[in-house]
């Protein structure tokens, strides 16, 4: 199910925010979103991929579709999942440039304007990155920022070191490199797999540094115990190997 209000005229960046019980953020980010991105040349639309929130994430984002224009909801039924729900959104997205973050406002959108100049400069995809100077992450627990570090470090030292935060999920890219990448994957291994198969494409990356901090209200997606990191762990080291040996690529 498709909710969305057309423009005749195709904005310079699509921003697709994924979300599932976001309503405490989902307001905000939007905001926010439009905010920092509203002045940029040639004009901006956020396309929320909903995935029937029980919530009521939905409602909150039809009813911001309804006052502006900017605003689309692709209310999804029957479907589920972090990686095709930002794969619908590309497909759905009309800009020049598409990007995606995490709802939970642990990323801020304020930085959105920087990776759209990096855009400018030349860059194929631009990314907010915990792991260059100037970054860094009080979001999650010591475990999850050391399995998070040793993820990445794996990652640099089998696939391509200049890479430094693999599993960022903060991303701009030009819509183009979707016409040959699709995402792939189960949840941030995508990220892992999008970064590298776009850098062996010649896709110029550019890493600029933000602070993820803790999402304001409701409850993380994300892995919660030293379990729930480890199995997603080694998906991302299965996708990891699979890109060395070149599988599916």
């Amino acid at each position: 199910m498709i909710d969305s209000n057309c423009q005749a005229e195709s904005p310079k960046i699509s921003i697709v925010l994924p979300t599932y019980n976001e309503a405490g953020n989902i307001e905000a980010l939007i905001d926010r979103t439009l905010a920092a991105l509203g002045d940029y040349p040639g004009g901006v639309e956020v396309v929320v991929v909903d995935d029937d929130s029980p919530d009521g994430t939905w409602k909150l984002v039809a009813a911001k579709a309804a006052a502006d224009r900017r605003v689309r909801l692709v209310r999804r039924v029957g479907e589920s999942g972090l990686t095709s729900a930002i794969q619908r959104g590309i497909r759905e997205a009309r800009g020049e440039w598409v990007g995606w973050m995490d709802c939970d406002l642990s990323m801020p959108p304020e930085e959105w304007p920087r990776l759209a100049d990096a855009l400018a400069d030349g860059a194929g995809i631009a990314m907010g990155s915990r792991y260059v100077p100037g970054g860094g992450d009080v979001a999650h627990s010591f475990t999850g920022r050391l399995l998070s570090r040793l993820i990445n470090l794996f990652a640099g030292l089998v696939l391509d070191w200049s890479i430094k935060d693999y599993t960022s999920g903060f991303i701009l890219a030009r819509k183009e490199i979707f016409q040959t990448i699709d995402l792939r994957g189960d949840y941030g291994e995508y990220c892992i797999d999008l970064l590298y198969r776009a850098k062996r494409r010649g896709w110029t990356i550019r890493e600029l540094p933000y602070l993820c901090v803790p999402r304001e209200t409701g409850e993380s997606k994300t892995a919660t115990d030293i379990w729930g990191y480890l199995r997603r762990g080694v998906n991302y080291v299965k996708t990891v190997w699979r890109l060395r040996l070149g599988i599916g690529d």
